[in-house]
């Protein structure tokens, strides 16, 4: 069974940028839509971005919206979110998810990663 892996969470500063990576073990990387998940302390995790297989469509949440980028790297399995302007609500743990197809729905995932930490604050 492949393995979604994130990396690239960290304690950052309101108004900074942070850069989130995800990669996996297994060679059908590029045959799944990604979706970047997060679940802040004591709420319910919620999609952020997507982006199709080949990078065609993507889709964001309207907090991630003019904020976040999400873009993929086929030939070195990875997928990226860029974020700027970072503010303290942004905080909580970041899961990518593979699926079939581009969804924000976290029910539509197939395999997920086991998160990283993202921590905004002065």
């Amino acid at each position: 069974q492949w393995q979604l892996v994130e990396s690239g969470g960290a304690l950052v500063q309101p108004g900074g940028s942070l850069r989130l990576s995800c990669t996996d073990s297994g060679s059908a990387f590029d045959y799944f839509a990604i979706t970047w998940f997060r679940q802040a302390p004591g709420k319910e995790r919620e999609g952020v971005s997507c982006i199709s297989s080949q990078g065609g469509s993507v889709h964001y949440a309207d907090s991630a919206k003019g904020r976040f980028t999400i873009s993929r790297d086929n030939f070195n399995n990875l997928v990226y979110l860029q974020m700027n302007s970072l503010k303290p609500e942004d905080t909580g743990t970041y899961y990518c998810a593979a699926a079939a197809a581009c969804s924000l729905d976290s029910a539509a995932m197939n395999s997920w990663g086991k998160g990283t930490l993202v921590t905004v604050s002065s």
